[in-house]
């Protein structure tokens, strides 16, 4: 069976790509452990796939999607998470495929 997906145009899949992250960028509030709880992904998961993809480095494919070096966007954007939080978060990657 044939996915639809795999027969999405590289350049429609890569500019839908481009505004998820670019969408991310600007929610700031879409806190990452939040993103974990509720989908089971963040913006760290994205950077490491692309880095995967890419043959990127870790910091490179996180400035990539950040924006900005991980450690700013950190510091500028990311609460401390409640405990609530990480088992939302813990629940939701358990669902994930291995």
């Amino acid at each position: 069976m044939t996915d639809e997906l795999d027969r999405l145009d590289d350049k429609a899949a890569a500019e839908a790509f481009r505004r998820l992250v670019r969408h991310l960028r600007h929610r700031t509030d879409a806190q990452n452990v939040d993103l974990m709880g509720l989908a089971g992904f963040c913006r760290n998961c994205l950077s490491d796939w692309v880095g995967e993809a890419g043959g990127l480095d870790k910091d490179t494919a996180r400035a990539t999607i950040y924006g900005m070096p991980y450690a700013q966007w950190k510091a500028q954007h990311q609460g401390e998470a409640t405990p609530e939080q990480l088992q939302r978060m813990a629940t939701s990657v358990a669902k994930n495929p291995a």
